[in-house]
């Protein structure tokens, strides 16, 4: 069954998220007031209507409440004008509390019922007395939320290796899977200091190019294999996966470059058993 759905999001480089349009005429960039976990919030339309399987709703789809009025901007823009003051308020108390929590940021919802507080932690905090002294100063339901090194610089943002704004503070609604074997596969050097970004964790980048190299590597022959060329049959002693070439070697001509399309022929077998018919 398919479902008439809506992306929606709530913060400039966020996730998107679907929901019911309920029949509402809700165009492209339009805001709209919406129920998420964290109550009533106001968001930018990102996708408009479109059909999805009942295998692709990850939970229960919640209905568009309505289209945000000019009340609901205004209550909007006065919430995030807020937060500065509202942030200096908490961290006077996480360091009264002698609390060992870095605070990241804080949102107010729609509504104002609800401060979300948004730290990262090496470990577990008792934060149960902060939360007290919290809920007295702004008289408004208290959730701390403990988010990962990844989130946190998210939030944060900063310079990444590169020289550029971060990837993750400036255009990633979500974080992928980042592996070392993509490292590997790209030929990175596997020093930590080299491929970690500012948040400790592998390069986010590390992952766009991988398709890419995955495809050359198919094409292109592997070192120690032979092949033939216009000199005659060699050795492949390099592989250069970005221009998609390779250096082989020949009894008459020494090491010489080659590029794919040059290649006459590529021998294939298993390398491991001529290895062990070698030996």
């Amino acid at each position: 069954m398919a479902n008439t759905v809506i992306g929606i999001r709530f913060k400039a480089v966020g996730k998107k998220y679907y929901f019911d349009p309920a029949g509402l005429d809700v165009l492209l960039h339009d805001k709209v007031v919406v129920e998420t976990v964290r109550g009533i919030e106001l968001g930018e339309v990102i996708e408009g209507v479109k059909y999805i399987e009942d295998s692709e709703v990850i939970s229960t789809l919640k209905p568009v409440l309505r289209k945000a009025t000019n009340e609901d901007i205004s209550k909007h823009t006065r919430n995030q004008n807020d937060i500065p003051g509202a942030l200096k308020k908490v961290s006077i108390h996480i360091k009264n509390n002698k609390l060992d929590m870095k605070l990241l940021g804080c949102e107010y919802t729609l509504d104002r019922t609800k401060l979300i507080i948004y730290f990262n932690a090496e470990g577990r905090v008792d934060f149960r007395e902060l939360v007290k002294d919290l809920a007295n100063e702004f008289k408004v339901r208290i959730e701390l939320r403990q988010v990962g090194t990844r989130d946190g610089a998210k939030f944060l943002g900063g310079i990444g290796p590169c020289g550029y704004l971060l990837c993750c503070n400036t255009f990633l609604g979500d974080f992928d899977t980042v592996s070392i074997k993509m490292a590997k596969n790209q030929n990175l050097s596997l020093n930590p200091v080299n491929i970690s970004g500012l948040c400790g964790k592998l390069l986010c980048c590390i992952r766009y190019e991988d398709e890419t190299y995955k495809e050359h590597r198919r094409e292109l022959p592997k070192i120690h294999s032979f092949v033939k060329t216009i000199d005659g049959r060699g050795k492949v002693v390099a592989v250069n996966i970005i221009d998609k070439s390779v250096r082989v070697q020949t009894q008459e001509d020494g090491i010489k470059p080659y590029t794919l399309e040059e290649l006459l022929e590529i021998e294939t077998y298993d390398l491991k058993k001529l290895a062990i018919t070698q030996e």
